[in-house]
């Protein structure tokens, strides 16, 4: 369920974070492709938009700055009008950049992608090109970065390395940046390369491989949760990690212990629109979460968040916190997990209000949920983003002078049955006579009723608009009320079921 998941959210810090890696401009050619070229048998697309985006390591600290963290950024870009559209955008982002240097003798790594567009929309990659040089760095430049990067270590919560391979990430750099930050206690988080041989990355605090990067450095076949935690414990042991997060697509997140333990954490469906970001969303939220403090477990399952919300873009976008949250309270939720404790639905409705949205809360007995319930609850339901409903506890409801026999249902399963209404986000379950301490706590935008009340009729206005809140009476269907139902079926006679007779065997018609 979501619900630690957001207080975990809620709770992290804005962290210092040191990214190292591949810097990457990613540029977009968008158009309408629509019809085939009269030269080839290909798609002619006809552009008309242009837009560059941070990629590689330039991605994650977008991305980290996205979440909240303060960022310094090492890397590499040439001296060429890509590089200085790169460092301006990074600048933009009041990304730290005082690590990267600019080598006069290597291009900065551009990926362009052409997007067409079918019927004006639907738009999908047909190509991409790539200006790169994959040579490691010199002697010099590596010197130089290392003596950037080594005295500040201990200044950050959390190292990066996002390897794309592209000549940054060396041995003997890699190596010594997590040799002196495991000096520095400082963990050191690692989304590898594609290929065969890891040990370069010997002694990181963890990685974050793909399903297929994961086959490749282990030899294992990750086509099942228990082949990705063999791999993952492999991946363990021969590079002395405390954890393995290897990711799978829709499957999820395979979180392995140095220890042995495993864990796979599953992710719900999304529309897949474009996984380009994926892993570094990954990363950067990884990144975060370590840094706060937050378990290998939760940390995960905030990454299959981003990472799921990521998948959903074309194109590499920043996922905020915002949207995670929002994502996490608006997912698909089961009936018992709608109902929740003041403490726990406090949480909740701060989350909302810092998403703007409007809550609204109703309250009462709910002793025979019939249809008048069902149609306020709706009505009450499209008021605002958000519908709690307080139910009377079992002593409550006596203490109101109900009949003896009130209520027919106890409390737990009058708060299932409302919980089970797709208009309903929130039960709580209060024994206090009137909701006055709940409203206090809670302070929704909007308290509803339904039934013939009036403004001033409905308990606790007062006490809303107080604080500046709204109060509204809500519409009934006549004749449809607990008491009224309640009262009919007392004064229904028993029925009782007629016994059954064996019907009659039909006449046989005469032959002729």
């Amino acid at each position: 369920m979501s619900d630690d998941l957001i207080q975990v959210l809620q709770q992290l810090g804005r962290p210092r974070v040191l990214v190292l890696g591949d810097l990457i401009l990613d540029r977009y050619i968008w158009g309408d492709a629509e019809r085939v070229s009269q030269e080839a048998p290909v798609i002619l697309l006809q552009a008309d938009r242009t837009e560059t985006r941070l990629g590689g390591a330039a991605n994650v600290a977008q991305l980290l700055r996205g979440l909240e963290a303060n960022v310094t950024l090492a890397g590499v870009v040439g001296d060429d009008r890509d590089g200085r559209e790169l460092m301006e955008k990074l600048v933009g982002l009041d990304v730290d950049c005082r690590t990267i240097l600019t080598d006069s003798s290597r291009p900065t790594t551009v990926k362009e992608r052409y997007i067409g567009r079918a019927q004006h929309r639907h738009p999908h990659q047909m190509l991409r090109v790539d200006r790169e040089q994959r040579t490691a760095l010199d002697a010099q430049q590596s010197r130089q970065l290392l003596q950037d990067l080594l005295p500040i270590i201990p200044d950050h919560q959390v190292v990066l390395i996002s390897d794309y391979a592209k000549g940054v990430c060396t041995p003997e750099i890699v190596q010594q940046i997590i040799a002196a930050a495991r000096d520095a206690g400082v963990p050191v988080i690692v989304d590898p390369r594609p290929g065969e041989d890891y040990t370069l990355y010997q002694g990181a605090s963890a990685i974050t491989p793909n399903r297929s990067e994961t086959t490749r450095a282990t030899g294992i076949d990750v086509l099942t949760t228990e082949a990705a935690f063999a791999a993952g414990k492999q991946l363990c042991t021969e590079l002395g990690l405390e954890q393995a997060f290897v990711t799978l697509d829709s499957d999820g997140i395979a979180v392995v212990q140095a220890d042995g333990q495993a864990e796979l954490l599953g992710t719900r469906k999304r529309e897949v629109y474009d996984i380009t970001g994926a892993g570094d969303m990954v990363l950067a939220t990884t990144g975060v979460a370590v840094a706060n403090g937050v378990s290998p477990r939760d940390t995960a399952r905030l990454a299959n968040v981003a990472g799921g919300l990521e998948v959903e873009q074309i194109g590499v976008v920043t996922i905020s916190r915002e949207e995670m949250l929002a994502d996490l309270l608006n997912g698909p939720r089961k009936t018992y997990q709608k109902i929740c404790s003041l403490d726990e639905l406090a949480q909740h409705v701060a989350a909302r209000r810092r998403l703007g949205q409007r809550v609204v809360l109703t309250n009462g007995c709910f002793d025979l949920l019939h249809v008048g319930h069902v149609h306020y609850l709706q009505q009450a339901a499209d008021e605002g983003d958000c519908l709690i409903v307080a139910v009377n506890s079992d002593d409550s409801v006596r203490r109101l002078n109900k009949a003896p026999d009130r209520p027919l249902f106890d409390q737990q399963d009058r708060a299932t049955m409302l919980a089970a209404l797709d208009s309903v986000d929130y039960v709580l379950v209060f024994d206090e006579s009137t909701p006055h301490a709940l409203l206090d706590r809670l302070r929704p935008d909007l308290l509803v009723k339904g039934g013939t009340y009036r403004r001033e009729e409905i308990v606790g206005w007062e006490l809303v608009e107080a604080y500046g809140g709204e109060v509204k009476p809500l519409s009934v269907i006549p004749g449809v009320s607990t008491t009224q139902i309640v009262e009919r079926l007392r004064n229904t006679p028993t029925l009782t079921t007629p016994a059954l007779s064996t019907p009659s065997t039909p006449l046989k018609r005469k032959a002729g």
